[in-house]
């Protein structure tokens, strides 16, 4: 980075907020997995959004490449700059405002972490529909760019269906600020949705108004115990179907045997697959619950919380899943998006996929099993190079092959850009191309992200 810029980044944000120490830089170039590294020239961090739109005004005109970075938890390496790049942090735009407990919503800083967005909704006895394991560190800025989904999706829908609104810094310099008061306003493009899911591609989101839901008065959750794949799936579409569904997550045996080796937290039930699942309303659950369980495909009895100390319990087992993975070592991580009815085939054949790789390594599956969105995490895997490429190949592949999706809530960021033609056709690819063209011509904003560089 050249000394003039350097200087101009000093005078918009503070010498405080701008660093080009070595060290500093080489934490924020590793990915949050730890497989991946990138360099950087700086890290700057604007807290506001003029001075983000100021800063990236700077860094266009001194002809440098910019990736942002929030909380930093992407999975695919969507954080991780390629071109020593200057880092821009959205971490002091993390003001939260007041909650509006009539209309159910707040305005926030894109670098607000989602437990303290929690935090701050269930002060007012309200929800914020999105929840996911890294929730303390996971910005919603971040969430917002990659559409998150998470454990709540099967209630209250991805990142997308929690936004109301965006403040958003453009590659030129300038700020959009798209907000609405009513409910109902269709006047001319939907602009914030064209920034969910981009991936920070065309413009760095700076603020967002959030919809919160109400608590439910009642929660009763369950895990059961599966012999069978199958077996389990028709269960989880039962109950992504059932009124009041609130959570319906899969959990392989393989999962909780580590986490009862290495955390001491056991899964309550046998079988080599597992269910959680949690209903919530108004009205009490449980003998809902009760019915539903009584007519899947259980083995042995399945456990039972009823009150929020066992519910939390039971909780524990799903959420130790995502501490226990690195333990060995950096994993090599799947995002799976597929057909329910494909799922069990797929785990098979993923399954011999990895023996032939890689056979040391331990295939764990878990997930959001009501929307098919699962992750696979290949524990204990120490290939890298080549042989992590072709390994990352053939599974991409296979997931096409049981109509699976490239990216279902962790993004495409850079690790998947070389698949985006399994799920998008060309004309898709040109068109999103065009957009990207529109808002950022020079190309330098998240270079990295989502597009073969050309």
């Amino acid at each position: 980075m050249s000394t003039a810029l350097a200087a101009r980044l000093v005078e918009l944000v503070g010498a405080r907020h701008v660093s080009t120490d070595p060290d500093v830089l080489a934490g924020r170039c590793i990915d949050h997995t730890g497989r991946y590294l990138g360099r950087a020239s700086a890290l700057v961090r604007p807290g506001s959004d003029e001075e983000v739109a100021a800063v990236l005004r700077a860094c266009r005109d001194a002809g440098a490449r910019v990736t942002i970075q929030g909380g930093r938890t992407s999975l695919v390496a969507g954080t991780v700059p390629e071109h020593d790049d200057v880092l821009l942090s959205t971490e002091r735009l993390n003001d939260v405002g007041a909650i509006d407990t009539v209309e159910r919503r707040v305005r926030v800083g894109a670098g607000v972490t989602a437990a303290a967005l929690q935090r701050a909704a269930a002060g007012v006895g309200l929800v914020f529909g999105v929840d996911l394991a890294s929730r303390d560190s996971a910005t919603v800025g971040g969430m917002a760019s990659t559409n998150a989904g998470g454990l709540r999706t099967v209630r209250y829908g991805n990142m997308a269906e929690q936004i109301l609104g965006l403040d958003v810094a453009l590659p030129d310099g300038s700020v959009v600020r798209r907000h609405s008061e009513v409910r109902r306003d269709n006047t001319g493009y939907d602009l914030a949705s064209l920034f969910v899911g981009a991936e920070g591609t065309i413009g760095v989101i700076t603020a967002l108004d959030i919809r919160l839901h109400p608590t439910p008065a009642h929660r009763v959750t369950a895990i059961a115990g599966f012999a069978d794949l199958d077996a389990l799936i028709a269960a989880g579409r039962e109950f992504r179907d059932a009124d009041g569904i609130a959570a319906c997550e899969l959990i392989d045996s393989r999962a909780s045997a580590l986490t009862a080796e290495h955390l001491g937290v056991a899964a309550p039930v046998e079988g080599d697959w597992q269910l959680l699942v949690e209903l919530a309303g108004d009205t009490d659950q449980t003998e809902r619950l009760a019915d539903a369980l009584e007519r899947a495909d259980v083995v042995g009895e399945p456990a039972v919380g009823v009150d929020s100390i066992a519910s939390q319990r039971l909780w524990q087992v799903r959420e130790s899943v995502a501490e226990v993975l690195g333990l060995f070592g950096p994993p090599l991580k799947f995002d799976v998006s597929l057909p329910l009815a494909r799922i069990s085939g797929f785990a098979t054949a993923a399954n011999a996929l990895v023996a032939e790789h890689a056979p040391q390594a331990i295939p764990v599956l878990f997930g959001h099993i009501g929307e098919g969105n699962l992750h696979l995490n290949l524990v204990r895997c120490a290939l890298d190079g080549d042989k992590e490429k072709a390994l990352y190949a053939a599974m991409m592949a296979l997931i096409g092959e049981h109509g699976g999706n490239v990216s279902s809530e962790h993004g495409v960021g850079s690790r998947k850009r070389d698949y985006l033609s399994m799920s998008r056709t060309p004309a898709d690819i040109a068109a999103m191309r065009a957009v990207k063209n529109a808002f950022d011509p020079d190309g330098y904003l998240n270079p990295a992200v989502l597009f073969i560089e050309r």
